[in-house]
């Protein structure tokens, strides 16, 4: 039986490697990536919360991800111009695609995580 840690690592790389496969495999089509990776993050929040007993809609998992919207919009703009490479462009979307899935999914560990300290750290009556 995997560990809480195995559990959570898995979660947050396996929608990594499907955003990669969905970044590379639309990289020809700015925008339209997002489509699918964005209720893939979400989907990816609502199972970490499940993970750390701090279950989440996905309404507010969708809100976590707002902190990244700039590197979504620069990750736009970088799709627009590698759009024109076709190998290349794919390549990257890919890459950028996993590294933002990645990013959201450490930090929403910590958030968690943080949300668990301070639930311990509060007076019990």
């Amino acid at each position: 039986m995997a560990t809480k840690t195995q559990k959570i690592h898995m979660l947050i790389h396996t929608a990594a490697l499907a955003a990669a496969a969905v970044g590379g495999g639309l990289a020809q089509a700015p925008g339209s990536d997002t489509v699918v990776i964005t209720p893939l993050q979400v989907a990816m929040i609502v199972a970490l919360g499940a993970e750390h007993g701090a279950p989440i809609s996905k309404a507010a998992a969708a809100e976590l991800i707002l902190p990244f919207s700039a590197a979504a919009l620069g990750r736009g703009v970088s799709q627009l111009l590698l759009c024109l490479m076709p190998g290349l462009g794919s390549a990257l979307n890919a890459v950028t695609a996993a590294a933002l899935t990645e990013a959201i999914g450490w930090a929403a560990v910590e958030y968690f995580r943080e949300g668990q300290l301070l639930s311990a750290s509060l007076p019990r009556n």
